[in-house]
């Protein structure tokens, strides 16, 4: 938990310099770069990771290569993963949660194979559909969980052709 903490402390707070010295300590390797800097964030005493996470709230600045829609996205995703961490149940509003869904529908940085290539995504409830394909059908804070790479925490939500974890 520490570390997701630590990781919306990060975006909120690189400058393109310290995203290329970044960068070049994780070999061009972006999600290296982002858990390495993390994990180093992490490190800090739990008050400290506390304090500049409430000092972000509000802010208005973006990290570099990302829209105004990445934090939304961040928090919405990384909020799961702590509540899951604890065991415990998080709503996710769902009109968020569509724009959160068709930011990752269309984002193709940084690079990496599509989890879903031969997918149709049905959300059950709100209107919103993409890809064409075997059906994966469910609400759509789970089909944003999937499309995040959070397989195992969307699978129970979800029906149709859901791939395997892992």
């Amino acid at each position: 938990m520490r570390d997701v903490a630590a990781h919306l402390i990060v975006a909120a707070r690189f400058t393109y310099g310290q995203v290329v010295r970044e960068m070049v300590r994780a070999r061009g390797d972006w999600n290296r770069m982002i858990h390495d800097s993390a994990v180093r964030e992490a490190e800090r005493p739990v008050a400290e990771i506390v304090a500049d996470l409430r000092s972000i709230i509000g802010s208005r600045r973006l990290a570099p290569t990302t829209s105004p829609r990445e934090p939304l996205l961040d928090l919405l995703v990384h909020g799961q993963d702590i509540a899951l961490a604890l065991g415990r149940h998080r709503e996710m509003p769902p009109a968020a949660a569509r724009d959160s869904v068709d930011r990752v529908w269309t984002m193709r940085f940084p690079p990496r194979p599509w989890p879903l290539p031969k997918a149709r995504l049905v959300a059950t409830d709100i209107e919103w559909t993409r890809g064409e394909g075997e059906e994966i059908s469910g609400p759509v804070s789970a089909l944003l969980l999937l499309l995040t790479g959070r397989t195992e925490a969307a699978a129970p939500r979800l029906d149709g052709a859901v791939p395997k974890a892992g």
